[in-house]
């Protein structure tokens, strides 16, 4: 860590200002956390992106609904279809500057709109319990807050960035994915304000994830006079499931999960038709071609049965985001920024995948729980504990300030990153 480093007026001032403001995040996230923007609630993901609109003009950039890739998705017959989803909101910042930064943060949640748990309250004086109130839209206000301050300091034309606010992230990014690969190529750092853990933690390396469904198609018989005639697609798929399972614990790390199965009617007839749904989990990038030889190994095994068919179909959405020495050096930075600040910075590999996994995979070292202190999210305990706003907003402030002012070196990381990723092409070569 280097020793003189240290915060100066002019940071002070910025960091000071955002003291003031934590009663307005507070307030903020309350508002926020009102609006139900479940990934699938469209006229709620709308109206969130309306009010996010407002909230980010007075950075001044220029502001795009950013249309995103159609997606497929399997039915519960069996059919794939097509899948719109809502724009992403991108605000675009001195673009030609000689640094660039991706800010990214994802405006969804994975709560429905009929979902029992609508409203934020408070839980006692240091933690509120809502909707979002952490995973993600604290992190939301606290990265608006630290672009403001940067936006008065005398540095700030030395870097351009660009924001991209997405509405797909918790059903896996796969409108969005696209887009953050470009902008992943073009910037020379990220930062992604998931939520920390409620101890101020950060994520370190991060598994990566593939989404997959299955579909069995067997034949339909009357279950009395001629069960013999049929074929069972739901038993077919209940002995893949079984397979599936049974490789877990065969590669540190790999993780098989069958979550959801659809098929199946009245009790008198044969079910001809299943749809499995699994997710896999994984560290390295080796290996997925591992986990696609099994996996096709028990899709062809199945195939073998008598009058059985089976399709696969999905794919792995988010590589492994490794603890390589690029990413390495910016959770240094931030290690040393918090040092400043009086945060001791921590961090931990997680099982979880977030957008830092597809900025990492196009080449863009990034830091991606800046986030609020929260926990239990994905759960009606949801929770953040409210002085984070404050510290949160400081911390990725002075981390612009400093990439602004050349005491953070965002390129020399941009090159290591490049570097590390030719190496791994080198090597499967």
């Amino acid at each position: 860590m280097s020793t003189s480093l240290s915060i100066s007026p002019e940071e002070r001032g910025r960091l000071d200002h955002i003291a003031t403001l934590q009663n307005f995040m507070v307030e903020r996230v309350q508002a926020w956390s009102h609006i139900n923007s479940g990934s699938h609630n469209r006229a709620g993901i709308d109206e969130m992106r309306g009010v996010l609109r407002d909230a980010f003009e007075p950075l001044g950039g220029v502001i795009t609904d950013r249309d995103l890739k159609a997606g497929t998705y399997v039915t519960a017959a069996g059919k794939q279809t097509d899948v719109d989803y809502a724009p992403a909101l991108e605000i675009e910042v001195r673009p030609d500057a000689p640094i660039q930064i991706v800010l990214t943060g994802h405006y969804d949640t994975v709560f429905p709109k009929a979902f029992h748990f609508q409203a934020p309250k408070w839980l006692d004086d240091e933690t509120i319990n809502g909707p979002g109130v952490a995973d993600m839209k604290g992190g939301i206000i606290v990265m608006l807050e630290a672009l403001k301050a940067l936006e008065q300091h005398s540095a700030k034309d030395n870097v351009g960035y660009t924001i991209l606010l997405s509405p797909d992230e918790e059903i896996g990014s796969p409108g969005s994915a696209p887009r953050l690969a470009q902008l992943g190529r073009k910037s020379h750092i990220g930062l992604t304000f998931e939520p920390a853990l409620a101890d101020g933690s950060l994520a370190g390396a991060r598994k990566g994830s593939g989404n997959f469904a299955v579909i069995i198609k067997g034949r339909a018989a009357h279950a009395g006079r001629e069960h013999h005639l049929g074929r069972n697609a739901i038993t077919a798929m209940a002995r893949f499931a079984t397979r599936l399972d049974e490789l877990n614990g065969q590669r540190e790390g790999v993780t098989f999960n069958f979550a959801k199965l659809d098929g199946g009617g009245a009790t008198n007839i044969v079910p001809e038709l299943a749809v499995g749904r699994f997710n896999v989990r994984m560290i390295e990038t080796e290996d997925l071609a591992w986990i696609s030889a099994r996996i096709d190994e028990l899709i062809a095994q199945t195939n073998l049965e008598d009058g059985i068919t089976a399709e696969l179909t999905g794919g792995f959405s988010r590589p492994p985001k490794p603890m390589a020495p690029a990413n390495a050096q910016v959770f240094d930075w931030v290690k040393q920024a918090g040092a400043l600040l009086g945060q001791e910075i921590k961090w931990a590999m997680s099982g979880g995948v977030c957008e830092g996994n597809n900025l990492w995979a196009s080449g863009c070292p990034n830091v991606d729980t800046l986030g609020v202190r929260g926990g239990d999210i994905h759960s009606d305990r949801e929770f953040v504990k409210v002085a984070s706003f404050t510290e949160r907003a400081q911390l990725a402030a002075l981390i612009l300030m400093k990439i602004a002012s050349g005491e953070f070196n965002a390129g020399m990381v941009k090159d290591m990153a490049m570097a590390d990723l030719e190496a791994a092409i080198k090597a499967k070569a």
